[in-house]
């Protein structure tokens, strides 16, 4: 049984109907001030299925996300209120930010002709919503007569609001456009990629994405590791890192990497731009060796070279982490040079990963690209297990 997309039901399928929607607008927001957001790029992505919910004239969308880390209280710096503005600046009508989830007025908002949209304040000021707190989930689908899905970033978590809501929802249930588009260009990479299929992963922790590498071990024809990922794995080859980010745990994993059945398949670094403190002046050093006291913050010109080359003849490239601290434009140069060589490829190209989209986007490069995910962990986890919590209960419901 596949997911029902929003885009394949008849025309009349939400007419004068309550519409309860779940989407992913935890958008950045403004240090200094909370009332604007910096990135709207998510909200964005949003609205083609908004839009399209909209064209069927329902009695009532109503919308709900969360927004940052609230740790399940209600606190002002985490509202909605600048994305209800954003949003209703974008639809050209008014979007009606309820108090909370669990407003009381929300049944009586339901029932009159106007504010046909309206969008539920910050789930997770309830914590009932990531515990997957079945009560809570009752209470939001009761708003809605068809429920729908669009938020793929937060698929991967059994929370009340993507997984839990599913229980009410039997044959009533669809994914957004946004949703289908992430499954579509996943299944590009999960399943049979179109070989050569090359994947470059950076960041910094290895622990954090040992099982994507494991995963992606099998099926890619080489795996190009760089920025703070691949010192572990030189130093567990024998290579001085100097005080390069480097803990012994994430050493242990790459060196169990590294005997591991298709480790040759792994490039590493063979020079690097470097510091004697953290975003110092930069140093070239041509050599996969570090002295001590200097410390790796991007990949050289070598690397990158011989990285851009092994992109370029790829017909399947994913694409998960920076090459080094691109936020700083004299440790950039490995990144966005990462970003120029998919931009030639000949094939299929990924980027997902929080620290990559922000660095393709940056680059100026993001349209260039077959698919730029806005999942971040949810992609990864689809790579790792080919499907997630929220696209399942889609699927079958809750079981």
């Amino acid at each position: 049984m596949a997911v029902t997309f929003v885009d394949q039901l008849p025309e009349d399928t939400f007419t004068d109907k309550k519409v309860l929607a779940r989407f992913d607008f935890n958008v950045p927001l403004d240090g200094e001030d909370k009332s604007k957001i910096s990135d709207t790029t998510r909200i964005d992505s949003a609205l083609e299925t908004i839009r399209l919910i909209l064209a069927q004239k329902p009695k009532k969308l109503i919308l709900m996300s969360h927004l940052g880390r609230p740790k399940g209280q209600a606190n002002p710096d985490f509202s909605l209120e600048p994305v209800a503005t954003y949003l209703a600046e974008k639809l050209d009508e008014e979007v009606l930010l309820t108090e909370s989830c669990k407003d009381r007025g929300i049944k009586t908002l339901l029932e009159l002709s106007q504010n046909r949209v309206l969008l539920l304040q910050n789930l997770r000021f309830h914590s009932e919503e990531t515990d997957n707190d079945h009560e809570f989930s009752k209470t939001l689908a009761s708003y809605g007569d068809f429920y729908v899905n669009d938020a793929f970033g937060t698929a991967h978590r059994k929370h009340a609001s993507t997984y839990g809501v599913n229980t009410f929802f039997n044959k009533r249930a669809y994914g957004g456009l946004l949703l289908k588009k992430e499954i579509t260009a996943l299944e590009k990479i999960v399943q049979k990629p179109t070989s050569p299929f090359v994947a470059i992963v950076g960041g910094a922790k290895v622990s954090d994405k040992i099982k994507i590498i494991e995963r992606l071990l099998v099926n890619v024809n080489q795996l190009l590791i760089g920025g703070a990922m691949a010192y572990p794995f030189l130093k567990a080859q024998g290579h001085n890192v100097g005080t390069s980010l480097c803990e012994e745990s994430d050493v242990q994993l790459a060196a169990k990497i590294l005997s591991s059945k298709g480790a040759q398949k792994i490039v590493l670094p063979s020079d690097h731009i470097a510091s004697e403190t953290f975003a110092g002046a930069p140093l070239q050093v041509n050599s996969v060796d570090l002295s001590e006291g200097i410390m790796g913050l991007d990949i050289g010109e070598q690397t990158l070279a011989q990285f851009s080359h092994i992109i370029k003849n790829a017909k399947t490239v994913l694409w998960n982490g920076p090459m080094g601290l691109f936020e700083n434009v004299a440790y950039s140069k490995g990144t966005f040079g990462i970003a120029e060589a998919l931009t030639k490829v000949d094939g299929f190209t990924l980027v997902g990963g929080g620290d990559s989209v922000s660095a393709v986007v940056k680059s100026g490069l993001a349209d260039k690209m077959g698919h730029v995910s806005t999942g971040g962990g949810a992609s990864l986890e689809y790579i790792e297990n080919g499907t997630l919590p929220g696209i399942q209960a889609l699927k079958f419901g809750i079981q």
